[in-house]
């Protein structure tokens, strides 16, 4: 019976320790291109998150990191978009190379064939799993692109 006590007491330490390490292999990845300026509010998500050698890249657009700006020019703003990924992966310790699914979403599905242009002059191959989709609007009015991508070290 001792025996048994002592074996089940392991065991629930045991799992506490588990959780514990699992915890604390997730964490944000925050480039320093991404913080806010002092005095901006902190937007409510993570641009990267690691998990056990995974990172899951918000969606991220075409926006200038510093003036804010979308381009006009959508070849410009696909490139800036893919740019802003770049600096993520990088955060983390990875590149394009390690991407392993990307999901592309654009309010204007005759911008497929500009964006692939640019896509895979980033993404070489093999290139990642994709799925494209077309939206009606993003959560930036001027936005035409939006991109998430998950990588793998």
């Amino acid at each position: 019976m001792a025996n048994m006590r002592i074996h089940l007491c392991s065991l629930f330490v045991s799992a506490i320790l588990l959780t514990a390490a699992q915890a604390a292999d997730r964490r944000a990845i925050v480039p320093p291109e991404f913080v806010p300026a002092a005095g901006a509010p902190a937007p409510p998500y993570s641009p990267g998150i690691l998990v056990d050698g995974t990172l899951y890249v918000a969606g991220q657009i075409g926006q200038d990191v510093k003036t804010g700006e979308i381009p006009a020019d959508f070849e410009t703003e696909m490139k800036t978009c893919l740019d802003r990924v770049g600096v993520i992966l990088k955060a983390a310790g990875m590149t394009f190379r390690n991407a392993v699914s990307v999901q592309v979403y654009l309010t204007d599905m005759d911008l497929f064939p500009s964006m692939n242009a640019v896509y895979t002059t980033y993404f070489k191959d093999p290139r990642p799993a994709r799925t494209t989709v077309g939206v009606a609007k993003l959560a930036s009015a001027k936005a035409h692109i939006e991109i998430t991508v998950t990588a793998k070290k």
